[in-house]
């Protein structure tokens, strides 16, 4: 995969990866710091001012790409997605300006990250979030972004709309908690395991987690009741990757979404959601995936399955409708 040490880019970064034990750690993210709608941060909140680096394949981008558009902020912060392959960084066919533009028409994600540092040490992920005047990344850290999507730009008319509402903030963080650890990461704990025994504990965690929120699904609309809240957005983009790439790319294979009957379900209204479809590119996350990790994938070929529509009826209405 690549990453940036001192600055200069290196291929081989298995040993980040995979310390000693055979289990996947994912690296912390470096920029964390926050726009906030009083300026106190130093980012003010602005129309414009801010850019999003995104990839059609990448759950942790899909999650900010979801909620900008729930918060009806696609005119305040402007955003690119991938559409080039991965030469080292994340790749695309347009910049955003001064040094930042296409050199031999490819524009790669890490030189945003050299702007912001000359020095820089660490990965070069998505979501990349980018002060265009200050002319420095702001964060890297897709919940944290999340967060800031959801409240911060409430002053330049974004949708009134609170993914995080205070009475369910702790049940919130509760699933997050355990979606994050076990799902969202544990799908890649699984498929980056070197050792059998890091694959087996992450795998079975993963499915142990599936099998309880399918129960839970059983008996509530959404994960948190009657309303839809970020734990729901920061699930869905895991959800609708899993049986058209972690179940066979990333060896999640004990059962696919499709077999549980909540979960199914829960997918497929999701994805119906006004604009939500549109904003999840199913061929782009297969190419991404299957095209572009060929530690994973030597071959690089894009598998033609599997037929699941995501578009036919689910039957979440039995469930009270949201609020």
């Amino acid at each position: 995969m690549g990453m940036l040490i001192d600055g200069a880019w290196i291929d081989d970064d298995a040993k980040y990866r995979n310390p000693e034990g055979g289990a996947f750690v994912r690296a912390e993210s470096v920029f964390r710091s926050w726009v906030t709608a009083d300026g106190s941060s130093g980012f003010p909140a602005e129309p414009g001012r801010y850019h999003l680096f995104l990839a059609p394949n990448c759950p942790w981008a899909h999650r900010t790409q979801i909620v900008r558009y729930l918060k009806g902020l696609e005119d305040t912060i402007s955003i690119t997605l991938s559409d080039l392959p991965r030469v080292r960084s994340w790749a695309y066919s347009q910049g955003i300006g001064r040094d930042l533009e296409p050199v031999d028409g490819v524009f790669e994600l890490h030189q945003a990250y050299l702007a912001a540092d000359p020095g820089y040490s660490g990965r070069v992920t998505v979501p990349t979030l980018f002060d265009k005047r200050e002319w420095t990344v702001v964060s890297n850290e897709s919940s944290e972004i999340v967060r800031m999507l959801n409240t911060e730009f409430d002053g330049l008319g974004a949708t009134p709309l609170d993914l995080y509402p205070e009475d369910l903030r702790a049940e919130i963080d509760a699933f997050n908690a355990r979606i994050y650890e076990t799902v969202n990461n544990g799908v890649y704990r699984t498929g980056f395991a070197k050792t059998q025994d890091a694959y087996e504990e992450a795998c079975n965690a993963l499915f142990d987690t599936l099998d309880w929120l399918d129960e839970t699904l059983g008996e509530r609309r959404y994960l948190c009741g009657e309303r839809l809240t970020e734990a729901d957005w920061r699930f869905y983009p895991t959800l609708v990757r899993f049986d058209f790439v972690y179940h066979g790319h990333f060896k999640c294979n004990r059962r696919r979404i499709e077999d549980y009957p909540n979960l199914s379900n829960y997918l497929r209204e999701l994805y119906q959601l006004p604009g939500i479809a549109e904003r999840t590119d199913i061929p782009g996350i297969k190419r991404g995936y299957y095209a572009d990790m060929p530690h994973v994938n030597p071959a690089g070929i894009v598998p033609l399955g599997p037929d699941i529509d995501l578009t036919t009826p689910h039957n979440r209405d039995r469930l009270r409708k949201a609020a």
